[in-house]
């Protein structure tokens, strides 16, 4: 089973295949995050710890600070590798590589990482790209090792059902959820996964194991831990559930 520590937020580490991974780093204090000119998102709470070793971070995307924020932004100069999409790749610099959909790259140990699609909010990607920005999903695999699948920033099960027609049914999946929602965008709907479609999710992929994040440290997250507990509870799948 693969070890799964969370801090709050979208950010937990895990080792896998003897790599340390870290997803969308926040280590930022409480505070407001301007945005034109104006208060954007709020982090409500501190992380719950820091790390001193990471090999490779797993970036869903580089525009928003509740993905990733200035303490995050420091962290990746002192990463050898960082994975996110082709745009943020080219913003980030040479220590970063973008992965597009389904396109893979191979690490030390016999690790590949494949990049998978994600949706940030509802509808089509034509049509939520061009707002929320490109995001993606990442698809660990290696010989003798389970398959885990991280899903960023995502609220499309259209785009979980592409995955597991790829991959089969996944060990650990790492699911963004906590049904974040700015009013002034796509009508207030979720911009990720809402609970009920987390656990969704996490029947679609036939996971053996679910570990949630992103429901809880940044005020435009509607849905928190209990949700998810209600939810994967709803769904028969609560014995599958970690909430980290």
């Amino acid at each position: 089973m693969v070890s799964v520590r969370v801090f709050g937020g979208p950010t937990a580490l895990f080792e896998y295949g003897g790599l340390r991974f870290l997803t969308d780093p926040t280590f930022d204090p409480p505070g407001d995050y301007a945005r034109d000119g104006r208060r954007g998102l709020t982090k409500t709470a501190p992380p719950s710890g820091t790390v001193t070793q990471v090999d490779v971070v797993l970036l869903s995307h580089d525009e928003h600070p509740d993905n990733l924020d200035n303490s995050g932004r420091a962290l990746l100069t002192t990463v050898p590798l960082t994975l996110t999409t082709p745009t943020g790749a080219q913003r980030l610099g040479n220590k970063a590589k973008g992965l597009a959909d389904w396109e893979s790259v191979e690490l030390k140990g016999g690790i590949t990482v494949t990049g998978v699609p994600a949706i940030h909010g509802p509808g089509r990607r034509a049509d939520v790209e061009p707002i929320t920005g490109q995001v993606v999903g990442f698809v660990l695999t290696g010989d003798g090792l389970p398959t885990v699948y991280v899903s960023g920033d995502n609220a499309s099960l259209d785009a979980v059902r592409e995955i597991v027609d790829r991959f089969g049914p996944v060990d650990t999946a790492i699911l963004f959820a906590g049904a974040p929602r700015i009013p002034v965008l796509f009508d207030g709907e979720p911009l990720v996964l809402d609970s009920a479609q987390a656990a969704e999710a996490a029947k679609i992929l036939g996971a053996s194991r679910s570990v949630v994040i992103h429901c809880d440290s940044w005020a435009h997250f509607t849905e928190g831990r209990d949700n998810v507990v209600a939810a994967f509870t709803a769904a028969g799948l609560i014995d599958r559930l970690d909430i980290g």
